[in-house]
């Protein structure tokens, strides 16, 4: 097997700057940081590039095709939110290197009639994602109104694949049906208590500070939504910062919600050019169920969170290219969080961290997330130097999963 070198490129680890501009690919893994290039390899000349861990976003909702949009982008590992892409269904996404690796939740813990339903118009009944086909099981649907039924689906979950637990903590107020059922303090709490017991990381779609109080007094280990009903204050930080949770803004996904759409992100040639004519409507549109909401109060709120020490993740919620779910496309979307992220005060390299090595260290990914010997050669090139301009993340030159290059 002929091993790969990258050479004369700027190296960010996932942490900070290397002082290497070499690395050394052999196989699906990183063979070598620095040092010589052997003969025989083949070389990839990385002047005037960044090399960096491939991007991970920390929410989506996908299937196979969706997968493949990401890998387009540089985003190597994309983790599931709400699907099927558990553990014994994902075969045939793991051993395939043209598109995005995957991690899966399962389907969340909520009420019957609780959210997500709401979100879709009367008789539109969600299927599968495009790309997705039936593997395995039947998902797990774990509806639950007491904490026997939450305590009894943990398990099951956890039999069926699920890589980490999801709680809807949601009444809808945010999404424009106030009154939706909801887990109730007590259900929460014995599910997450549940779900430690077995060892499993816990996250949780809280929108509200009130919901994002029951989260954290239920012990969950993170967040994979941003408060969005009201400023932050230094109470409701500190609470999550002693909780020792981190948090997955999905600031694409608030921003969205006020209406405001990814109109920008689509001008952008190096967006346009990747994007086929139904995800280009999809980024162009938005979900638009919270116009009274304060975007500079997210922004705010996710700089708060990074004074206090907070980890942040980069997320985006990214689903199906559906108008009404709008604003947001795979891959794309998470180059708009990281653009949001440093205008909320974060520098280029605090959001590239969110992106790669700290989501893999929080989500238990040891293989992937850093430019290191050993790891998954999961990796993205880009023109420029994104430690200084976060915008040349979009400068894609080349992408590898697990070694394999990405054809052009």
């Amino acid at each position: 097997m002929t091993v790969t070198a990258i050479t004369g490129a700027r190296v960010f680890d996932g942490e900070r700057v290397l002082g290497e501009t070499t690395v050394l690919l052999d196989g699906t893994r990183i063979a070598q940081v620095g040092g010589a290039v052997p003969q025989g390899a083949e070389v990839v000349d990385g002047s005037g590039a960044t090399l960096l861990p491939g991007l991970i976003d920390a929410h989506v909702h996908t299937g196979k095709d969706a997968l493949a949009l990401a890998l387009r982008f540089g985003v190597t590992t994309e983790l599931e939110m709400q699907g099927t892409n558990t553990r014994g269904s994902r075969a045939h996404i793991s051993e395939d290197d043209t598109v995005a690796d995957v991690r899966s939740s399962g389907f969340a813990i909520t009420p019957p009639g609780g959210h997500p339903s709401e979100l879709f118009p009367e008789g539109f009944r969600p299927g599968p994602p495009a790309g997705a086909r039936p593997v395995g099981p039947p998902p797990l649907m774990p509806f639950s109104t007491t904490p026997e039924e939450a305590v009894a689906f943990i398990p099951q979950l956890i039999e069926r694949g699920s890589d980490y637990i999801k709680f809807m903590v949601d009444d809808g107020s945010v999404e424009g049906h106030p009154g939706l059922p909801m887990l109730d303090q007590a259900t929460l709490n014995a599910g997450v208590a549940e779900a430690k017991k077995h060892g499993m990381l816990t996250v949780a779609h809280a929108l509200t500070v009130d919901a994002t109080r029951m989260a954290v007094e239920a012990g969950v280990d993170g967040l994979v939504h941003l408060f969005m009903d009201q400023p932050h204050t230094d109470e409701i930080i500190g609470l999550m910062r002693d909780a020792g949770m981190f948090v997955a803004p999905c600031v694409v996904l608030n921003a969205s919600m006020m209406g405001i759409t990814g109109d920008d992100l689509a001008d952008d040639p190096r967006v346009a050019s990747r994007l086929d004519a139904e995800w280009e409507e999809a980024l162009r549109s938005s979900f638009g169920h919270y116009p009274q909401g304060r975007i500079e109060d997210v922004l705010a709120s996710v700089k708060a969170l990074d004074d206090a020490g907070v980890d942040l993740l980069v997320g985006t919620d990214a689903s199906l290219p559906l108008p009404f779910l709008g604003g947001l496309a795979h891959g794309a979307s998470v180059h708009h969080e990281l653009q949001y992220l440093t205008r909320a005060g974060l520098t280029p390299v605090q959001a590239l961290r969110a992106a790669t090595a700290t989501t893999a260290r929080r989500f238990g990914l040891d293989d992937r997330g850093r430019v290191a010997e050993g790891l998954r050669a999961d990796l993205l090139l880009v023109d420029g130097d994104p430690t200084v301009t976060i915008s040349d993340t979009l400068n894609t030159r080349a992408v590898w999963r697990r070694g394999t290059r990405l054809a052009a």
